[in-house]
């Protein structure tokens, strides 16, 4: 990487992203842009699962295997596993990548249709495309943030969707790294901002506002390059309208390092 300078805005894995920035020769400037937040109501999921046992959803779509084992943990402390676990066994059970997909196996979950790599939520409707939906129930396991795109066009096919909350996405306590990381793109002293995640797109846009600074953010964005790591980062990346300059193919971090590697190591 020559010595450029990468800002990371990636939380839970971004001391391995550090790492390996910094064995490629680049310099990595670390902004953590997310706070993973408990979103359990305990009662609320009792009679969710009490509600399921009335009513049993048809489908349960997974999107996260950290919401995943989230859910199953608080199932666990509330004794309802054994009810969840044959509520899943009736229906079919959708995963929306390979982290979902190893959180319910370590339950012993039959897994009925997976998303295919880039594991974004169009894949995860064309694997329920044949599937009949009009009139059935279908309980969607959230992640960070509501998938609306997900949730209207289940909705549209004639389902009823259930959200299943279990942790949210919010701005870090300690927002001075944003802050500086915003300041630092002002003066371009940075090379290349790596997003892994929508999320952060919209936190570090909201810091940003918060200061005054959303224009000259944007402006910072369109002079230096920008890495998404994929699709659904890159939509919402175009819809602040900052130009992406590279996307890992597949969507993983392995691939998203070395082709920043290949991008800054160009003369």
């Amino acid at each position: 990487m020559q010595g450029r300078t990468v800002a990371i805005l990636e939380s839970r894995a971004g001391d391995q992203l550090v790492d390996l920035i910094r064995k490629r020769g680049g310099i990595p400037v670390h902004a953590p842009a997310l706070a993973e937040l408990p979103d359990v109501d305990p009662e609320g999921l009792r009679a969710t699962i009490a509600d399921f046992e009335r009513a049993p959803p048809q489908v349960f779509v997974f999107q996260t295997g950290v919401g995943t084992r989230a859910l199953f943990a608080a199932t666990d402390a509330l004794g309802l596993t054994p009810a969840l676990l044959q509520q899943l066994e009736a229906a079919t059970v959708v995963v929306r990548g390979p982290k979902p997909t190893g959180a319910l196996r370590a339950r012993g979950v039959r897994i009925d249709r997976a998303a295919t790599d880039p594991f974004t939520t169009r894949e995860v409707l064309a694997e329920l495309a044949d599937v009949p939906l009009d009139g059935k129930r279908v309980a969607v396991q959230r992640y960070g943030d509501v998938n609306t795109d997900l949730n209207a066009a289940l909705a549209a096919r004639g389902a009823t969707v259930t959200e299943i909350a279990t942790y949210k996405w919010g701005l870090p306590e300690d927002v001075g790294p944003l802050r500086r990381l915003v300041d630092a793109l002002r003066r371009d002293e940075i090379d290349l901002v790596a997003f892994t995640s929508a999320s952060q797109v919209w936190n570090l846009f909201t810091v940003a506002r918060d200061a005054g600074a959303e224009p000259a953010l944007k402006a910072a964005l369109a002079r230096c390059k920008v890495a998404s790591i994929g699709p659904v980062c890159r939509a919402a990346l175009r819809k602040m309208d900052v130009p992406v300059a590279l996307e890992a193919h597949p969507p993983k971090l392995g691939p998203f390092i070395a082709e920043i590697d290949r991008v800054l190591s160009q003369p």
